[in-house]
């Protein structure tokens, strides 16, 4: 089985080095890594040309945007299953590809857990088993730990570049929720992602609420509606086991625990 592995990059030098040799380092070989370059100035062009034998294809030119760019690699890949691993972020052991390619049996979506490293912290984030329409509605696993076959972006079309920052989240959660695709959860911290990318900048967030709805509200409305329902009802529910009432009527076995 080939993997696609595709890495974007712009004006990132040291960011993009430290991806590079993450990927450069693994003891896994059967795999292309492509590499997208929008005309970085920083040196990123000449580092790419020093180390072109280690890319299966390159390209440094002007792009219309991440998801334009992501594209690019998209459209070029011969691999069965594609993995996005972008300028800074990091695999986290040189057996990371090869453990990662033991799962990749036939879903269309593999994912895992990732390593994110903020400015004052530290975590893990954890992804659910199952991937339901309450947390694809505003969330995702991280594409710098999720493999997606090739074959769904030819069914279903590329990453929508109208969009500036939520294009894979809407990928994912219509391939899921609307065309029922497979998918598999790996409970294995696989990558390292830094909280600096454009879709984690608190600046940002006003945009990402934006684009979320827009695509919900087109593609999702009745599902929507009834969300909200049940979020009044949460809000509710969790007021009423504040009271003092409820607490002394479930003391006394008048009403049971809810």
């Amino acid at each position: 089985m080939l993997l696609s592995i595709i890495t974007i990059n712009y004006n990132d030098k040291l960011g993009f080095e430290r991806t590079l040799n993450s990927v450069k380092n693994q003891s896994y070989n059967n795999f292309e890594h492509i590499i997208i370059d929008g005309g970085s100035s920083d040196g990123s062009k000449e580092y790419i040309e020093e180390n072109s034998a280690n890319f299966s294809y390159w390209v440094s030119e002007p792009d219309k945007g991440i998801y334009n760019a992501m594209n690019k690699g998209i459209k070029v890949a011969k691999g069965d299953y594609l993995y996005f691993l972008n300028s800074g972020d990091h695999l986290n052991d040189s057996n990371a590809i090869n453990k990662a390619c033991q799962h990749l049996k036939g879903e269309d979506v593999v994912y895992f857990d990732i390593q994110v490293i903020g400015e004052n912290k530290t975590h893990v984030k954890k992804c659910p088993k199952e991937l339901t329409f309450k947390f694809l509605h505003e969330n995702l696993p991280a594409h710098q730990a999720t493999f997606i076959k090739k074959e769904l972006f030819n069914e279903f079309g590329f990453y929508d570049e109208n969009l500036k920052i939520v294009s894979d989240w809407k990928f994912l959660i219509l391939a899921i929720c609307k065309q029922n695709a497979t998918y598999k959860y790996v409970e294995e911290t696989f990558s390292t992602y830094y909280s600096d990318g454009l879709s984690s900048l608190i600046e940002n967030q006003a945009l990402v609420k934006a684009e979320r709805e827009q695509v919900l509200n087109e593609e999702f409305k009745p599902f929507m509606n009834d969300l909200k329902n049940r979020y009044v009802l949460e809000r509710t529910i969790r007021t009423l086991r504040k009271s003092r009432t409820i607490k002394l009527l479930t003391k006394l076995g008048l009403i049971h625990e809810f």
